[in-house]
């Protein structure tokens, strides 16, 4: 993949190195602490030996929750960032182009890279939950350490693989912007069940998949930067995370009522539809009967 061919994004925030909160060090409670801790119990009626061992459980973590406020551009020699900061740039100008034709105008997404852990107006999380879109702040996470899982832990490597995952995620921001993400959290509220292998939720993720496609397609068609083995990598990537695959490896069993995202052949399906012509309208996931 040719990458360096692209427009650098002005809206990554490196937020890997903020003053954030920090949780852990391996110290211990101070007296003053243990006071306060039990005053505190006693005032709210909790058990105080409950509640420390709750501060103590936290406090021998270590985790770093950099705020998505904080932060700064990359730097410009930083590689792993400068090459989000192509992939990025490139959805911008696709998107912005696809809106445009529509009559509609593209709001850019920001794009924080953090280290740890992240504070996000979807609550935290850790780098544990992987690369995701919180509607909430309009805003893509991702701890770049999550490209290094990827390649040793589900074996998919390569840069356009890695390109697939940021433009999955901008894919869930298109939804956002298109007021997909929000009827599908109104059917949450209202208490439907969203789960499971034909369920909202699956089919949310598989068209995120499908526009991820519809963006390759106008990229390749813009900058002609694709080389052999590309596309490959990205289904490869697709076919690793899904739901039947993941379910396989940790649990030793699949589980299709509890699928979020579909299985790898479903992903690589609808990575391929969209990118076969790069028309959103073939990613209608929700009107599907076949997923």
């Amino acid at each position: 993949m040719l990458w360096k061919k692209a427009r650098r994004s002005d809206n990554v925030v490196d937020a890997r190195g903020s003053g954030g909160m920090r949780m852990g060090g391996g110290k211990g409670l101070s007296l003053g602490a243990v006071a306060v801790v039990v005053v505190i119990g006693l005032l709210s009626g909790q058990d105080p030996l409950q509640i420390l061992g709750n501060v103590v459980s936290m406090s021998q973590q270590s985790v770093s929750v950099p705020s998505s406020t904080q932060g700064r551009a990359p730097a410009a020699d930083d590689e792993q960032a400068e090459f989000v900061r192509a992939v990025l740039g490139d959805t911008e100008d696709t998107w912005r182009a696809i809106f445009q034709q529509a009559g509609r105008q593209y709001q850019d997404p920001k794009l924080v890279l953090f280290r740890g852990g992240v504070s996000s107006a979807c609550g935290f999380a850790s780098s544990a939950t992987g690369p995701f879109y919180c509607p909430g702040d309009r805003q893509v996470y991702l701890d770049l350490e999550f490209f290094r899982e990827m390649e040793q832990r589900f074996s998919a490597a390569g840069d356009f693989a890695q390109a697939y995952v940021i433009a999955h995620e901008v894919g869930h921001h298109v939804q956002t912007l298109l007021g997909i993400s929000a009827r599908v959290n109104a059917a949450r509220q209202r208490g439907e069940r969203v789960e499971g292998d034909s369920g909202l939720l699956v089919r949310q993720e598989l068209q995120a998949d499908c526009l991820a496609g519809v963006w390759a397609y106008h990229a390749q068609q813009r900058l002609n930067w694709l080389e052999p083995g590309d596309i490959e990598e990205a289904l490869n990537a697709a076919n690793a995370i899904g739901d039947d695959r993941l379910q396989e490896q940790s649990r030793g069993r699949v589980v299709p009522d509890s699928f979020t995202h579909g299985t790898s052949a479903q992903r690589m399906r609808w990575f391929k539809l969209g990118f076969e012509g790069g028309q959103v309208g073939k990613c209608d996931t929700f009107a599907a009967a076949r997923l």
